[in-house]
């Protein structure tokens, strides 16, 4: 991928996006095209068509999508598989249409099935029944997938989808609902400790586990994948390692220098037990993470208070 070619990074204001271009903008890409959801609603067919004919990029990151946590998900599931499939469809389409030389595509760790074999490996995708609490949002991230390589059997397309596992990092969503299980423990212990509660009440059991990858990582991992991976299988992108969530609030209350207690709340749903991926794919062809989970929650808090509180 040439310095001079235009790349446009869909979701750039997003977590993802944010990263991917904060990447290349260090490795010395000047030409990217990027346009908020104000500027350009990706579900609007003719916009998207309008905006391809004008900027003809070369290189896509497909980053944007609707997204959140267990509650967002319960309480908008049409919202998550309407858009989700109208982001995709559109830009995916209009990749074809205008040459685009290669796209990522990137999915969720949830399209695999709740009861999935530990560590996932890509070729569990369809083998089993999803989890309920994510299924509007997980099937159109399937729908993602299967299009890219339908488009690259039927067209000869470079279309490819990379399927990363839970992200954290600088511009993640700390919404006290709809956000993530990192962000929203890190919002809640934080605001518990200056108002000095004596605990913090988290939904489930804590017994699930799940890993956890820095978004910095991730955009490492996505331009290596862009500038070394052509194929038409999917690839899984992760630390392979993983922790309960009890685990993972004790370590965010240790970041944030939370000491009350931490109770679980088995009332409400644990989401599926455990999401590990198989990353051997990924590692057999040179790339591996950097960032240790206690340094990325480190830093991400530090974005969070200079953020969120001007500190």
């Amino acid at each position: 991928m040439q310095k001079d070619a235009h790349i446009y990074i869909a979701g750039h204001n997003g977590l993802v996006g944010g990263a991917i271009t904060r990447r290349l903008l260090a490795d010395g890409y000047r030409n990217l095209i990027l346009r908020d959801s104000k500027a350009l609603d990706l579900r609007n067919q003719a916009a998207v068509a309008r905006f391809f004919a004008a900027e003809h990029p070369d290189y896509i990151f497909l980053a944007a999508a609707r997204v959140g946590g267990i509650w967002a998900n319960n309480t908008y599931p049409a919202e998550f598989i309407h858009d989700n499939l109208m982001i995709q469809t559109n830009v995916i389409h209009q990749a074809y249409l205008h040459g685009v030389k290669k796209l990522l595509f990137l999915g969720s760790s949830c399209i695999y099935p709740k009861h999935c074999p530990q560590p996932m490996k890509e070729d569990y995708l369809l083998e089993g029944k999803l989890e309920p609490t994510n299924e509007p949002y997980a099937i159109a991230k399937i729908a993602g997938l299967i299009m890219c390589q339908s488009y690259n059997r039927q067209y000869g397309t470079h279309f490819f989808a990379a399927m990363p596992t839970n992200l954290y990092g600088p511009g993640d969503n700390f919404h006290p609902q709809d956000s993530h299980v990192i962000p929203a423990l890190m919002r809640r212990l934080h605001e518990a400790k200056l108002a000095g509660a004596p605990e913090v009440a988290v939904w489930g059991t804590g017994t699930p586990r799940r890993e956890f990858l820095y978004v910095d990582d991730l955009a490492d991992a996505c331009l290596f994948l862009l500038q070394h991976y052509d194929s038409n299988d999917i690839i899984n992108i992760g630390v392979g390692e993983d922790l309960t969530i009890r685990e993972l609030a004790a370590v965010i209350a240790q970041t944030v220098g939370y000491t009350g207690n931490i109770i679980f709340d088995p009332g409400y749903p644990d989401g599926t037990p455990r999401k590990l991926l198989d990353v051997s794919r990924l590692h057999q062809l040179g790339w591996k993470p950097r960032t240790p989970l206690r340094e990325g929650l480190a830093m991400t808090y530090e974005w969070f208070i200079r953020t969120f509180f001007n500190l």
